[in-house]
C-alpha cells in the first residue's frame, strides 16, 4: 500500500505559498473596497469593514487551496 503523505516543502516554496495567500487577500480587499466605495457609494467605514471581511475570507480560501 502506498503512503499518501506530501513531501516536506522547501523554504522558497513556503514563501511562495504565504505570498500567494497574502496576494489573494490583498486583491480581494482592494476589489471590495473600490466596489463599495465608488460603485455603490458606501461610507468609508462600511467599505473598510467589507474589505476586511472579504480579505479574511479570500485568504482562508487561498490557504485551503494551497494545502491541497
Amino acid at each position: 500500500m502506498r503512503v499518501l503523505s506530501k513531501p516536506a516543502r522547501g523554504g522558497s516554496e513556503a514563501v511562495k505559498k504565504w505570498g500567494f495567500i497574502a496576494m489573494h487577500g490583498g486583491v480581494a480587499a482592494a476589489f471590495m473596497f473600490l466596489l463599495q466605495r465608488f460603485a455603490l457609494s458606501a461610507s468609508l467605514e462600511s467599505s473598510l469593514l467589507w474589505a476586511l471581511t472579504f480579505a479574511v475570507c479570500a485568504a482562508g480560501l487561498a490557504y485551503k487551496q494551497a494545502n491541497r
